[in-house]
């Protein structure tokens, strides 16, 4: 989708802050990868007609590192 740039764009900076020893701010955005990827799917579900199905987050808590919502 077009909007899946964000979440390259999280986890790059996931990456730096993780490199540079900022790794509270990496734990943070971590969490942000995670709302963002669900936020996402649940988009997607309402364009497709789903509403919160596991099919329509299953790829996108892959992308954010594999973890589920809380």
């Amino acid at each position: 989708m077009q909007q899946d740039w964000v979440l390259d764009v999280l986890a790059d900076l996931r990456s730096f802050a993780q490199q540079n020893g900022m790794f509270a701010l990496a734990e943070q955005i971590d969490d942000t990868l995670i709302v963002a990827a669900a936020d996402l799917a649940a988009h997607r579900g309402r364009e497709a007609g789903v509403e919160h199905g596991p099919e329509a987050r299953e790829s996108d808590w892959q992308v954010a590192g594999g973890k589920q919502p809380r």
